[in-house]
């Protein structure tokens, strides 16, 4: 039996949602892995970063299962960047997401109830020509109200050189943020530009050793 999956609600059907994107803090009260400072600044900036997970042979492990997934994707046809859903269809993905020590963090900001129901590998390869365009992850996703965290695996490490993730820390306080449709000529993975974004926050770059995760709010 094959089984499709279709993780990206269109535009028109989150047009018809009546969606809360409000951001809500924090409350845990006794954190479990992170420090109660980490707990503010996730409050107060929207991100934490540099948190280690996966030592150094056991990412090199995740590293080398990745690049032998995605050359079967291209090979049926995919790309670089169409390995969404993965936990869904890949025993190791889930095993990714199900990891006691992310799911500890992510209980430190959400609370006990937590469920992983999204997974993407995220893979820019080099001189593809594609752009991240700066955008909302809650703008594409079909919650209400939107209480969820984006945690970022570094399986290499990211820095500038190899386009490593920047926040604007302070934006989650600005609820749904307007965007523009991006056109063919902005040759972005995604279909949202957020444009002018130095009016909402300060940049942050997430630069990360492989292994580390950095978590941000949608």
């Amino acid at each position: 039996m094959q089984m499709t999956f279709n993780a990206i609600p269109t535009k028109d059907e989150l047009n018809q949602m009546q969606r809360d994107l409000h951001f809500y803090p924090a409350t845990t009260p006794a954190p479990a892995v992170l420090s109660k400072t980490e707990v503010e600044q996730f409050n107060r900036d929207g991100y934490v970063k540099g948190l280690r997970v996966y030592s150094e042979n056991e990412i090199n492990s995740v590293r080398g299962y990745f690049d032998g997934l995605l050359a079967r994707v291209i090979a049926a046809g995919g790309d670089s960047y169409s390995i969404s859903t993965a936990h869904l269809k890949y025993g190791p993905v889930y095993d990714i997401i199900t990891n006691p020590q992310i799911v500890a963090i992510v209980k430190d900001l959400l609370g006990e109830d937590v469920i992983g129901w999204g997974s993407h590998f995220f893979c820019k390869m080099p001189r593809d020509g594609k752009s991240v365009a700066w955008h909302q992850d809650a703008s594409y996703w079909p919650l209400t109200p939107s209480k969820t965290v984006t945690v970022w695996l570094a399986i290499d490490k990211a820095d500038l050189g190899n386009g490593c993730m920047k926040f604007i820390a302070g934006s989650h306080h600005f609820g749904h943020m307007t965007y523009r449709e991006s056109t063919e000529a902005d040759h972005n993975v995604l279909n949202q530009t957020i444009d002018n974004v130095e009016q909402y926050g300060v940049e942050v770059v997430d630069e990360l050793e492989a292994g580390e995760v950095s978590v941000h709010s949608d």
